[in-house]
């Protein structure tokens, strides 16, 4: 069986509580920190991610390329899935990009459970931008082996 990783890095957050494991395993993850995430909120089925946009995010059209908005989501599903304390393993994943941000946003996505149930479970991360606007809708499912 393969070995859970997740997919976020945490920066700040306190460790005092039932999500300090996997806080600490998220803090510690190369790509992320390569790319800015950091993890701003983590609860039972509930995460949210950030990441401050920056020219390096751009692609050829000078707009936030849409490998960055994934993996911004990516995180906070991978954190929300992973907060129960049972590895989850996405099944599959989809996103439907529905606005551009500019240099200098900070991005938030939120991911809510909408499912629990036998081994798997489903997410909807919502990814906005500092007004509030959407910019993107992200939806998952994960598997759960040790329920």
């Amino acid at each position: 069986m393969p070995t859970w990783r997740p997919t976020m890095m945490c920066v700040h957050m306190p460790d005092a509580d039932e999500h300090a494991e996997i806080r600490d395993r998220a803090s510690n993850d190369p790509f992320c920190g390569r790319v800015g995430i950091e993890l701003a909120a983590i609860g039972e089925g509930h995460a949210e991610t950030t990441l401050t946009v920056d020219e390096d995010h751009l692609n050829f059209h000078g707009t936030p390329h849409g490998g960055v908005v994934y993996t911004l989501a990516d995180a906070a599903f991978a954190a929300a899935s992973n907060s129960h304390g049972d590895a989850a393993y996405a099944l599959e994943t989809n996103i439907s990009y529905l606005a551009a941000a500019d240099v200098g946003d900070t991005l938030r996505a939120v991911a809510e459970e909408t499912h629990l149930g036998g081994r798997t479970a489903a997410y909807e991360v919502v990814v906005s931008d500092d007004s509030g606007d959407r910019i993107a809708t992200f939806r998952g499912r994960v598997y759960k082996p040790g329920r």
